[in-house]
């Protein structure tokens, strides 16, 4: 049976750790373990060692613990997001929703650029981008359904508003004088 060595690069395997936005980093981080002494033990047992294949105990239990807390990052952050756009007025959750969606666009480009870039650099570039991008994306889903939920909310008040304030008596005399409005969707 053949024995595989890991290395640092293996480290970067799957999406990259999460950039989390400052207005909401103090609730994401919050009791989640950072692998910050793991990173340590690692980056010691490589000073030590000089070379990877003696660090494989440090290299793997970081990589685990480091795809844990991505895991709960990335959760976190979309829960955090969500709770956000539901704490919003709606035209701060569309503002917040058109600039994570031009950072999005950036990145993109950003991503096109990068894929003219060849070896090692290129390839970090991209893995870095594409990881942030998909991020990006994900924080942007629950402040779409926040807007759409919170529109719906608006369109079903003023509906009821609007029956409301028509008198009951006046009702079939008005429907029968005014024109019928047809809405047609395609």
């Amino acid at each position: 049976m053949e024995e595989t060595i890991l290395v640092g690069d293996d480290l970067m395997m799957g999406p990259p750790s999460p950039i989390i936005p400052p207005e909401i980093a103090s609730h994401v981080l919050e009791g989640v373990e950072l692998c910050d002494g793991l990173l340590r033990n690692l980056f010691l047992c490589l000073q030590i060692n000089d070379i990877e294949p003696f660090c494989q105990d440090e290299i793997v239990l970081y990589r685990e613990c480091a795809e844990k807390r991505d895991r709960e990052l990335r959760k976190r952050v979309e829960e955090s997001e969500h709770k956000l756009g539901l704490s919003m007025p709606l035209d701060e959750a569309k503002q917040r929703a058109t600039l994570i969606e031009s950072e999005i666009t950036s990145l993109e480009r950003r991503l096109i650029l990068a894929s003219g870039i060849e070896g090692v650099d290129g390839f970090r570039q991209r893995w870095s981008l594409h990881g942030r991008l998909t991020d990006t994306k994900l924080r942007m889903l629950p402040l779409n359904y926040v807007i759409c939920r919170k529109r719906l909310e608006s369109l079903k008040q003023g509906m009821e508003n609007g029956t409301k304030d028509e008198p009951l008596g006046h009702s079939t005399a008005a429907a029968a004088t005014t024109t019928k409005r047809r809405w047609f969707f395609w």
